[in-house]
């Protein structure tokens, strides 16, 4: 399968207003709090590093990577860390920067192991939701923007692992 094509979804100047807009919510939400950020590798980097330069709540930064486990044809649910949390969370507020949330299961599974680990809250931000996909109830708190359909690449999202460096999202064709 390759990419044959892409039509712009939102331009790179949108995705840098939303990523302010995102911002200015988050600084109100976590004033005065202690504040871990965790960005999921590796598809939210770009978004994770944009976002970062408009918050002024002074926050700690980390970085994980979860796998799922299963054959090439299925999403499998068996997720582990590849990359864990190297920060400790105890006590604090933590905010994951995610790039899509689709089925849900990859945010299901850092909230059971931040919370686990005595997170105060657990608050979600991505610059895509696809809540029409999602199979377990998982909620975007700072959603970027509201995607029905399509196969999206760019902005540090990939399509076997090319596209990652756009700085716009598009929606990719792909054919076999």
């Amino acid at each position: 399968m390759t990419v044959t094509g892409m039509d712009v979804v939102y331009t790179a100047e949108q995705v840098q207003e939303r990523v302010r807009e995102l911002a200015v919510q988050i600084n109100a939400e976590y004033e005065d709090k202690p504040l871990v950020v965790v960005c999921v590798l590796k598809g939210a980097f770009m978004f994770f590093s944009d976002l970062l330069k408009h918050l002024t709540v002074r926050p700690e930064i980390d970085f994980v990577r979860v796998a799922s486990y299963g054959n090439s044809t299925t999403r499998s649910r068996n997720i582990s860390f590849t990359k864990d949390l190297e920060v400790s969370i105890d006590g604090k507020h933590v905010l994951v920067v995610e790039d899509i949330v689709d089925t849900g299961h990859t945010v299901d599974f850092l909230y059971r192991q931040l919370a686990a680990r005595g997170a105060a809250s657990i608050r979600l931000c991505a610059i895509v939701d696809k809540a029409e996909r999602r199979e377990v109830d998982v909620t975007v708190d700072f959603p970027g923007f509201a995607l029905d359909k399509g196969y999206i690449i760019g902005y540090g999202m990939d399509y076997a692992e090319q596209y990652r460096e756009l700085d716009a999202i598009y929606d990719a064709h792909v054919a076999n």
